[in-house]
């Protein structure tokens, strides 16, 4: 740091501090060996405390406590590690169940330090135990190598933080990454400790030089939220609405800032975030084209328009009798408001239609996550005999009835399509615009109002606490796809009933019919819970008409807690033991997310 100032301050007295020289030499010196070494050691230490729990035995009483150790290490070195390697992080640090390989058809036992919290925690046979402890000191030690030979710079560096301030949202304070001893409230502080200590020994001399407010801010806004989760450490008890309100979000707004000013790093715009964005609350925090295919990015608004006329045209289906605005409702929050929509026969589907609102934020379409983008889901639609039963690769020539589409097409493609598959396009292009984050939530949790009840904010904290709903509706989507990268969306096993008596359970097998596995029978996408006041019936099937149905269901355990035998059953409790009161402040919670009024083109 010291050298860092030096060359600074030689550089002013020689050639004179324009600011725009000085903020080059700045960028030419900075030095982040010591911020790279922070993350070495702490990996290197979470290394040898797992070597610690393999040499005790599993019910050692100081399990527990190296346990803790070992967790809080790998959050020290979680932004670079994982950032580096995404999918062995999330692997380390991710659910504890069973995970189907799908390149060689195998299933591979649950490990990671989820599972070894849960052995340590609940019990566990030792041998299985020590298989756990073994793979995931194999993944870490490959971190740790790994690491060694990727010198940190100015792009890792804010990419990897602004990758751990969403985890400490969606998944530290939430209980995600802590399901049974609940260390997450405790390790979300020790992140932004953190995060304050590789900012001192790294680029704090810039900022300090550019903006000494900044800085100061910067460090008392830490200072006081660390004290906050110090001061609050209870996870039932935890108020996330105020921490995320009153102290996190001043973080990252800060730190926003930070990156701006300090000038070595301008973000990127192809990646899931918006860099720019002061918090992850806002309405464009997240980047919507990320999400789109590689062949339908940057959509114009030529192209979009047309696939909103697209939309509603039932000349589309073969029959003229569907569209796609039959089972997406603009007046219905984009869903139909009945148990299953009926196909162009006039017969029941066989599933319930989800509100396309900020639906392309996954990564798995369909109730059964079978279609991995939405190109790809609406060409299904296209395709399927009981649906718009017409060829992808034949185009709909009845829609030129209709002359402005000759128009609209020469404007989009430069010519009148042959195929179908620019007419999938353009309706893909639309649905991605159908976004809104301005709902009560959005507005108070970004402090742009205050007119959150009390029974709301208890409703909102259950959902993140006690009550471990976001710990599948990942927060600030509330849906499945998972933070901080995105690139899977969640499919649970949950056990939903065929009819409201709870008496027997649904037959439909979901992700079953992709692979066969019997890991995967009765497992269907985690969808958002945006907008859920206006989506009604829930479930796959349609079969609660009321929020209160619903999370009845889920206090009682899901279909195992109803009875059912469900061998893989997902969800991390048995039951919730959640008052009246309590699930009241649920349902009043979720109805301020309401927001139907979509983002414009």
């Amino acid at each position: 740091m010291l050298k860092n100032i030096f060359t600074i301050l030689v550089f002013c007295l020689l050639l004179g501090c324009k600011p725009e020289a000085k903020q080059k030499e700045i960028i030419a010196t900075v030095d982040f060996t010591m911020a790279h070494d922070y993350y070495l050691q702490n990996i290197t230490r979470a290394v040898k405390e797992i070597d610690s729990l393999m040499s005790i035995d599993m019910n050692d009483t100081v399990a527990k406590s190296i346990f803790k150790n070992l967790r809080l290490s790998f959050k020290k070195a979680e932004p670079y590690v994982s950032y580096l390697k995404p999918e062995v992080g999330h692997r380390i640090n991710g659910p504890a169940l069973p995970i189907y390989a799908e390149d060689t058809g195998k299933m591979l036992l649950p490990y990671g330090l989820q599972k070894i919290e849960e052995s340590i925690f609940e019990g566990e046979e030792e041998k299985f135990y020590k298989e756990e402890l073994r793979i995931t000191k194999g993944l870490l030690t490959n971190l740790q190598k790994y690491m060694q030979k990727r010198p940190l710079n100015s792009q890792r560096f804010f990419m990897a933080t602004h990758e751990q301030l969403l985890r400490i949202v969606s998944h530290g304070i939430s209980g995600f990454d802590t399901p049974v001893s609940h260390f997450g409230i405790h390790e979300s502080a020790v992140s932004l400790q953190s995060l304050k200590d590789v900012y001192k020994i790294s680029i704090q001399p810039i900022i300090k030089n550019v903006n000494l407010d900044l800085d100061t801010n910067f460090i008392k806004d830490i200072d006081k939220a660390v004290s906050y989760i110090n001061d609050n450490p209870d996870f039932d008890s935890f108020d996330r609405y105020t921490f995320i309100r009153d102290y996190f979000n001043a973080i990252t707004r800060h730190w926003v800032q930070i990156r701006k000013e300090s000038g070595l790093w301008n973000g990127v715009d192809n990646k899931v975030f918006n860099y720019d964005a002061p918090t992850f609350f806002e309405n464009n925090s997240f980047n919507t084209n990320y999400f789109l295919p590689v062949v339908n990015k940057n959509p114009s608004k030529e192209q979009i328009a047309l696939g909103e006329k697209l939309f509603t045209d039932k000349n589309l289906s073969f029959n003229k009798g569907m569209a796609c605005v039959t089972c997406h409702n603009p007046n219905k929050g984009y869903a139909d408001g009945v148990k299953t929509n009926l196909d162009n026969t006039g017969k029941p589907l066989e599933r319930n239609s989800p509100t396309l609102i900020n639906a392309i934020y996954q990564k798995a379409f369909f109730w059964d996550g079978r279609s991995p983008t939405l190109d790809d889901q609406i060409s299904a639609v296209f395709s399927n005999d009981k649906e718009f039963d017409s060829n992808v690769h034949r185009f709909s020539t009845e829609i030129l009835k209709d002359s402005s589409y000759i128009k609209l097409f020469e404007e989009v493609y430069g010519k009148v399509p042959t195929k179908n598959i620019e007419i999938i396009r353009a309706i893909s292009a639309y649905v991605a615009t159908l976004n809104s984050f301005n709902s009560k939530f959005d507005r108070n949790i970004r402090a742009e109002e205050a007119t959150y009840t009390q029974e709301e904010k208890k409703g909102l904290n259950l959902f993140m606490g006690k009550a471990l709903c976001a710990t599948c509706h990942f927060m600030p989507l509330t849906n499945g796809t998972v933070p901080p990268f995105f690139k899977e969306t969640e499919k649970e096993v949950i056990g939903v009933p065929n009819t409201l008596d709870n008496k027997e359970l649904d037959a439909d097998v979901g992700f079953y019919i992709v692979y066969k596995e019997p890991l995967h029978k009765g497992m269907f996408k985690t969808p958002t819970v945006r907008n859920v006041e206006f989506t009604a019936p829930y479930m796959h099937n349609g079969v609660y008409n009321t929020l209160e149905q619903v999370i009845d269901f889920y206090n009682k355990g899901g279909g195992a807690g109803l009875g059912f035998d469900l061998e893989h059953q997902t969800l991390p409790f048995n039951e919730l033991s959640l008052t009246d009161e309590e699930q009241k402040a649920l349902v009043a919670f979720m109805k301020t997310l309401s927001d139907t009024d979509v983002a414009s083109y």
